[in-house]
């Protein structure tokens, strides 16, 4: 699996002052679960571009003041309006202990379905794997070479040497469809956004019903 560096520094203070201090340096907050402590750290919001910006999963190495850490990306947040890294949760690996990762799938093969016309789709992009740090590949590759049209591949179809795949054995990881489904999918998907815009915009009505009776809507002027 791949890796990455990052050299990063310990939080003296935790507090909100503090954390707003940081971020406006341009540093983003950190913690590291999983060890026999919990780690609150910090790095500068460059450090984590190659990290952040990518498809693929890392083991990244840290350096926080000369103590070498390895750790796994376990969730970011990200500020609502600037989309900048707000906050990032890490959990720690080591070499002799499972860890548990969201791995990438790569779909291999000339499949028989869409050379006959198919269109591809893919249910799931990650599987969720549990293994040794050793054991763990930058992508999971499936091959498709025998799917034809309305054919699938689900979970329980795949293994991987040392690997324990933790999705639901019956869920569907990617599926060879008709043309005319696939152009059905995606009428499906138009509709669902176009509803979900309604909704809002219904939503929004209601609020300004609900500030005249109230008497609260803000004054014009």
């Amino acid at each position: 699996m791949k890796t990455i560096q990052i050299k990063a520094h310990l939080r003296e203070e935790t507090g909100k002052k503090n954390t707003k201090k940081l971020r406006k340096d341009g540093n983003v907050p950190c913690v590291m679960y999983g060890g026999d402590e919990v780690i609150h750290f910090y790095a500068h919001e460059n450090s984590f571009k190659d990290l952040i910006y990518s498809p693929d999963v890392f083991i990244i190495k840290f350096d926080i003041e000369g103590r070498k850490i390895d750790g796994v990306l376990q969730e970011i947040q990200l500020h609502p309006v600037t989309d900048r890294l707000n906050h990032i949760d890490f959990v720690q690996v080591f070499d002799d202990r499972p860890v548990i990762m969201n791995i990438p799938i790569k779909a291999t093969g000339e499949s028989i379905g869409l050379k006959a016309g198919g269109k591809p789709r893919l249910k799931r992009r990650v599987l969720k794997v549990k293994g040794l740090l050793k054991d763990l590949p930058d992508k999971l590759e499936i091959d498709i070479t025998d799917l034809t049209i309305g054919q699938s591949i689900k979970v329980h179809q795949l293994s991987y040497e040392n690997l324990e795949i933790l999705d639901p054995q019956r869920a569907m990881v990617i599926a060879v469809i008709s043309s005319r489904m696939a152009a059905k999918d995606l009428i499906e998907e138009v509709e669902e956004e176009k509803g979900e815009e309604e909704a809002e915009a219904t939503e929004g009505v209601a609020d300004k019903e609900a500030e005249a009776r109230t008497g609260n809507k803000p004054s014009e002027g």
